[in-house]
């Protein structure tokens, strides 16, 4: 499967690299299929963030990272029904990520924020996600990167 991403790219996708989210993600709940991908890197340097780009629709994707990056990390109580969801039988099979985005209100010295309050739970071996939205955090955390 082929797919135009918003870059203008034509991203080749194989079937074994898409993810399912069977209830979409707040927001954007007609769009349940995804693939994740990296973008360029210059030199050898690994990459800071993915990119989860919808294949339902070419116009959503989203720069999403490993919250340790941030130095945050989650202890996720899941339901049995996001279990379900996910088939996850292994938690070993989990990973959590954090959707990013760039603060246009900043002008030009534009910061990246985290949505540290909705993390995405993957199952890795299932490929399959879902948006883990908890109700109420018990502070509020803003991160700048160094300049």
């Amino acid at each position: 499967m082929n797919i135009d991403t918003p870059n203008s790219a034509t991203l080749a996708v194989a079937s074994d690299r898409i993810i399912e989210f069977p209830e979409g993600l707040a927001g954007f709940e007609a769009c349940r299929r995804y693939t994740l991908f990296h973008p360029e890197t210059v030199g050898e340097a690994l990459p800071n963030y993915f990119i989860l780009q919808s294949l339902d629709d070419p116009a959503v994707a989203f720069n999403i990272a490993d919250p340790s990056l941030f130095g945050f990390s989650y202890e996720i109580n899941l339901s049995d029904a996001e279990s379900a969801v996910l088939d996850l039988a292994d938690p070993s099979d989990a990973a959590v990520v954090v959707i990013l985005a760039k603060d246009s209100q900043a002008g030009g010295n534009a910061q990246l924020r985290a949505n540290l309050q909705a993390p995405l739970v993957l199952n890795v071996r299932a490929r399959r996600g879902i948006q883990h939205v908890f109700a109420r955090l018990n502070y509020q955390v803003t991160l700048k990167s160094p300049e």
